[in-house]
């Protein structure tokens, strides 16, 4: 029997009314995993201040950077048929969050995960590059070095955080220097390529060039 309240859904409607997109599973142990993803990241604090009066703790926060969307390629028959008319066809839409933020390889999604009673629950907010979005740290105490060290990677600023100083890096570098550099996602997955260690070669002769 799931521990995440019956109306959890009805709940998180009224306190984040750009909408929520709810999703959830049970599991053969019974445990429930359940995913609210925000229409509007402007909404996690009221999102945040009722999990927290639910008795909810906060796990983790990670942030990614997701891909762009690779665009499908066409069969050669297919597109042989179309001719040039094909060709000057208008770009594809750029896919959008639920919200409506654009999934263009700019924006970033965060998701912040809690235990509620033993269940999960995952809030999901997505943020334009160089967005910024509330700090939880008020409310759960342990989101204060992630939401720390997720400044230092990206180009997102957390408002309202009580001790916004640099984590790991020094006041003179500037943030996103991961991001800019060697996406972070690119790291965490250990995709230690030839092509990741051109990239660094290269960002390295540049310096020594400038």
């Amino acid at each position: 029997m799931s521990r995440l309240p019956e109306d959890l859904k009805v709940r998180l409607d009224a306190v984040a009314p750009a909408g929520i997109e709810f999703s959830s599973t049970v599991d053969a142990n019974g445990v429930t995993v359940a995913w609210a993803g925000l229409a509007n990241h402007g909404d996690l604090k009221s999102v945040g201040q009722l999990i927290h009066e639910l008795g909810g703790r906060l796990a983790m926060i990670t942030c990614t950077q997701p891909s762009a969307p690779e665009e499908e390629e066409e069969d050669e028959d297919e597109e042989a048929e179309e001719g040039a008319e094909a060709k000057a066809a208008e770009p594809k839409e750029t896919p959008k969050s639920f919200g409506g933020t654009p999934l263009d390889g700019t924006s970033y999604e965060i998701d912040y995960h809690f235990d509620i009673g033993g269940d999960a629950l995952t809030v999901i907010a997505y943020v334009p590059q160089g967005g910024s979005i509330a700090s939880l740290t008020p409310l759960f105490r342990n989101a204060d070095w992630h939401e720390r060290e997720m400044m230092e990677l990206y180009a997102v600023v957390v408002t309202e955080h009580p001790d916004p100083r640099r984590l790991f890096l020094d006041q003179s570098v500037d943030n996103a220097v991961l991001e800019r550099l060697i996406p972070f996602s690119t790291l965490v997955n250990a995709a230690s390529t030839k092509g990741l260690w051109e990239r660094v070669l290269s960002n390295a002769n540049k310096k020594g060039a400038a």
